[in-house]
């Protein structure tokens, strides 16, 4: 860990009440038996839920899958580590021989999952709004460009032109079941293409909604890939 805790408290904006959770947040699984795995699962959560808080709020118009969309540029892997170096973590994450070795402190999983755990340790040491005020400082312009990761056009049109652009097979939607009753229709979709293993299907009132439906469950499939 860093020589001077006071100056590491002082980058995270947090000072912890009970300094053995920093300690086990920046244990990496090849330091010791007792490692920060447990506590990176728990911030994991705690992030996925003040994030989608702030943007069931923020974006009250949003859909499902625009809101998806935005969740995943904030959460992504590349986001954690990047937080992770804006803070200047790497050198203070404990590590085993091998993992020193190997440039463990630069690898973005490891930076990424560090400020999971980190998330956890505020958490546990302060409660739910002192992990959430950390969140919102530490992803403040993860949160200042969401919007711009909302796609402008509809989902339908977005995935057709990704696929073009990659030379892939255009999108092929399959009615596979009418239901309902005569005033109240459902209709189910389905689509699969060759950028993603699973098949997705939807149900709608109209069978352009489902298709919408479909084409956004694609696209959150491909940023998350």
């Amino acid at each position: 860990m860093a020589s001077n805790v006071a100056e590491l408290q002082r980058r995270l904006g947090h000072v912890f009440d009970d300094p053995a959770l920093l300690t086990l947040a920046l244990s990496h699984r090849s330091f010791a038996g007792t490692n920060n795995e447990r506590m990176e699962f728990l911030g994991d959560a705690v992030l996925g839920l003040v994030v989608t808080d702030y943007l069931y709020r923020q974006f009250p118009g949003a859909r499902e899958g625009e809101l998806s969309r935005m969740r995943s540029h904030i959460v992504r892997g590349e986001s954690l580590a990047m937080v992770a170096k804006n803070l200047q973590l790497g050198s203070d994450i404990l590590l085993g021989p091998g993992e020193m070795k190997s440039g463990g402190h630069r690898r973005d999983s490891i930076l990424g999952d560090t400020v999971e755990a980190l998330l956890g340790a505020v958490y546990l040491d302060q409660g739910l709004e002192a992990a959430t005020d950390r969140i919102y400082d530490w992803f403040k312009s993860l949160f200042e460009t969401a919007l711009e990761v909302k796609p402008l056009k509809d989902s339908k049109t977005t995935l057709q032109e990704w696929l073009q652009q990659r030379g892939k097979s255009l999108p092929d939607y399959k009615l596979v079941d009418t239901g309902g009753e005569a005033h109240s229709r459902l209709f189910t979709v389905s689509c699969k293409i060759t950028a993603v293993e699973q098949e997705m299907t939807a149900t709608a009132t109209s069978r352009r909604r489902a298709e919408q439906m479909v084409a956004e469950q694609l696209l959150i499939e491909l940023e998350k890939n």
